[in-house]
């Protein structure tokens, strides 16, 4: 018989509050974390607004915040979500062995000051109308400028590595860069980590942040976001007609992952159990998802066999639900194809209307809110919802939270890339 896994600890830093109270305040009341970008100069911009995080410093975490100085937002956003679940989970000395503790996360690269950066490539350019770089003096300057530090912490490991230090997590120590299904797929890996006995707790999520030149410019070229500069809030608008891309979002969700009879035997508090974890490929285009919705599919599908529920067994679905016209579509699609006659009684949303997507950390955040659902028996709405589209034609709690029972919940990441991943979150039962 497998080991059950539950959850003991969570915590987050988001555009809609840097804690779980704050967080889940907000999307009740239909929120918005969107708003001009402030990060850097985005003027010149297709898209010129995002949803940051606010008011956050890591001096609230770390005795010593001097020693991040180099850090990216990636890290310091982990770190705050990773105490606050570590906090909550009530573990202290001697209450795991560190051998027996890990970390999986699904982290974002970090990157160095673009503003620096931006600035090295400026001084090498020749000139000439053509402004080349000259990479002799881009090497110079570079060496002169850039900081050797801030290069070892953009890497995707170091926000697990950071963990691993600030809380004696001696065992497994991985992270996944899956695009936006990342955090969700540690999360399952977790999962697997502590069902056939490697570990007892794994401390598992995801943190990124792309509200930069180089990620704002990598998805305007792909044409991915949203460029309703002239009303951001409203930009996010998940399975509406109008919908036109999505948000960039940034922040960290991480929770504490723990065998069952390792939490009931230090009288922890449970939020939940995770019942299913689903992980499939597409394996049809880089950026473009199956238009039958092969892989989410098969993804939702997987979960729920892991779960062992039947298609009337879900109570609500944390939708990937991107705000770009093939990602809703096909998602609503996939749940249709999953569910059958019970799609049209399962209720359906998008926190990503409220908070953008934090991309590697986003299906983090979602699996929290999934656990906030069952325990309060609220619906978390999907913002901005007018129009309806007839290729998206479920029940999307528009707008307004709804009281709603709740036992288990679905939470939907799909990756570009093809990379699905679906998790069963569930009511702990005893």
């Amino acid at each position: 018989m497998r080991r059950r896994v539950v959850v003991t600890g969570i915590g987050c830093v988001t555009p809609v509050g840097n804690d779980v109270d704050q967080m889940w305040a907000s999307l009740r009341r239909c929120g918005n974390g969107v708003g001009p970008i402030t990060h850097f100069p985005a003027d010149d911009f297709p898209t010129q607004f995002a949803a940051e995080v606010k008011d956050y410093s890591i001096d609230d975490y770390v005795d010593d915040p001097d020693q991040f100085t180099f850090a990216s937002p990636n890290i310091l956003f982990a770190i705050g979500a990773a105490s606050q679940a570590m906090a909550d989970s009530g573990l202290g000395d001697g209450d795991v062995a560190p051998p027996r503790f890990g970390v999986y996360l699904g982290a974002g690269e970090g990157g160095q000051d673009f503003q620096k950066y931006m600035s090295v490539i400026a001084r090498s350019e020749s000139s000439d109308e053509d402004k080349v770089v000259d990479v002799e003096k881009f090497i110079r300057y570079g060496m002169e400028t850039l900081e050797s530090q801030a290069e070892l912490e953009q890497e995707p490991n170091r926000p697990a590595g950071h963990l691993a230090s600030l809380f004696n997590a001696q065992g497994p120590n991985m992270n996944c860069l899956t695009a936006c299904a990342a955090s969700s797929q540690a999360i399952g890996e977790a999962t697997e980590l502590i069902r056939r006995g490697d570990v007892d707790v794994m401390l598992s999520g995801g943190a990124h942040s792309m509200i930069h030149p180089f990620g704002v410019t990598g998805f305007s070229l792909l044409t991915a976001l949203s460029t309703h500069n002239d009303d951001p809030a409203r930009a996010s608008r998940p399975f509406d007609l109008n919908r036109d891309g999505f948000v960039l979002g940034e922040g960290s969700g991480m929770l504490v992952l723990e065998e069952l009879e390792h939490a009931r035997s230090r009288g922890a508090h449970i939020h939940g159990e995770v019942l299913g974890y689903g992980s499939t490929a597409d394996a049809y285009r880089i950026t473009d998802i199956h238009p039958e919705g092969r892989g989410a599919t098969a993804c939702i599908q997987m979960a729920m066999r892991d779960a062992e529920i039947n298609t009337d067994d879900l109570q609500y679905i944390n939708a990937h639900g991107t705000s770009t016209k093939v990602n809703d579509k096909v998602e609503t699609l996939a749940i249709r194809n999953t569910l059958g006659a019970d799609a049209e009684s399962t209720p359906v949303s998008s926190i990503k209307s409220m908070m953008g997507h934090l991309i590697a950390a986003a299906g983090s955040v979602e699996a929290i809110t999934c656990l906030l659902a069952i325990r309060d028996n609220v619906l978390p709405p999907t913002r901005n919802y007018e129009t309806a589209d007839p290729d998206c034609d479920l029940d999307y709690v528009p707008n307004e939270a709804r009281e709603a029972p709740v036992r288990r919940a679905l939470s939907n990441s799909f990756g570009f890339g093809g990379q699905n991943i679906s998790l069963v979150l569930s009511e702990f039962t005893g």
